[in-house]
């Protein structure tokens, strides 16, 4: 039995809790937040959960195996090192930490302790993405050209991260799982019309080392709630609406064919040589478990096995120095920051 405590019972903290309450082989034994009238709602629905006001002594609890970090991302490295040195596996919320630095640091001290460290990419158990990565990897869609996405509400607004820390982070996180490459650059822009706040809207562009490109946009000042992402290959291309009740994906038999046997000049040559192809779409029947659900099993499955999660560390470091690359980028109005081979800033 993994026994369990979360500290931070904000906005997502209760969705955690709730989830992994109900997983066989884990109990939750303690929750941990400053303000009294949260710990209060934590007792009202859970009676025999110990709780703490201050996260050091839900570290420090001996009964506590495993910890959940749900607090703002500036706290995220300092309870995660503390959890992890308290010899407690430790899942966080999205993003693993505020610098790639700090993320690296965080699976050194993992890996050097034999836990399980795992970041909450919730998205990447959800069944549309685990579909998407099961057409992209193969090949069904063919050889993969774009990955465009749209992600932007009105609000949340964070205040001590911009928007491409809070929206786009889900969005990488999807690309990494799903993808065949990772980048090798990336070029951003983004605007605050808030006051002194973080930027609330952004654009990112990623390069890849093929002709693979990625567009991201993201912003927190839209009048409707988009998410939806376009994924187009040589063969099949996909759209992927999360908001839709049913049918989140659709694979289209669509594109085009160079058939090479043109033979005229100009605008009657490039008729020639490129056809349209135009065939069926298709609705794959997707696991309509909650995301949360599926994520708190394998992260207990793994702890108990010492196997690491599909959203490891390694996977949160990926996504942390993309964002930062794009952070830098903004400051420099879109100027194109290189990464290495697993996506560094350079």
């Amino acid at each position: 039995m993994i026994r369990l405590g979360v500290v931070g019972y904000g906005y997502w903290g209760p969705n955690i809790v709730r989830n992994f309450a109900d997983v066989p082989g884990c109990q939750l034994v303690a929750v941990s937040d400053m303000r009294p009238e949260r710990l209060a709602l934590v007792r009202g629905r859970y009676p025999t959960v110990r709780t703490y006001a201050d996260p050091n002594e839900l570290v420090a609890d001996r009964r506590v195996d495993a910890v959940i970090v749900v607090t703002p991302v500036s706290t995220h490295y300092d309870l995660a090192m503390q959890a992890l040195r308290a010899g407690k596996h430790v899942l966080v919320e999205k993003p693993l930490a505020s610098t790639s630095e700090q993320a690296a640091r965080l699976i050194d001290e993992a890996a050097r302790r034999q836990l399980i460290l795992s970041v909450d990419h919730t998205f990447v158990y959800t069944g549309a993405v685990r579909k998407i990565r099961e057409l992209v990897t193969s090949n069904s869609l063919g050889d993969i050209y774009y990955y465009d996405s749209v992600r932007v509400n009105l609000g949340l607004f964070q205040h001590d991260v911009n928007v491409i820390w809070d929206l786009a982070v889900h969005d990488l996180a999807i690309m990494d799982h799903v993808l065949p490459s990772q980048p090798i650059a990336v070029s951003a822009t983004g605007m605050s019309h808030v006051g002194n706040e973080p930027e609330n809207i952004a654009y990112l562009t990623l390069f890849f080392q093929d002709r693979l490109i990625a567009h991201l946009h993201v912003n927190w000042l839209a009048p409707v709630k988009v998410r939806r992402t376009l994924i187009g290959g040589s063969s099949k291309m996909i759209v992927y609406d999360d908001l839709e009740p049913s049918e989140k994906i659709k694979v289209y038999d669509k594109g085009v064919t160079v058939n090479g046997n043109g033979n005229g000049n100009g605008n009657s040559r490039y008729r020639m040589l490129i056809d349209y192809r135009s065939g069926d779409m298709c609705a794959p029947q997707l696991d309509i478990t909650e995301a949360l659900n599926t994520e708190a099993k394998h992260f207990i499955k793994c702890v108990e096995g010492g196997q690491p999660t599909m959203t490891d560390g390694h996977a949160g470091l990926r996504v942390v120095r993309i964002l930062e690359a794009a952070t830098a980028s903004i400051a420099a109005r879109g100027r194109v920051i290189e990464l290495d081979a697993v996506g560094c800033a350079v």
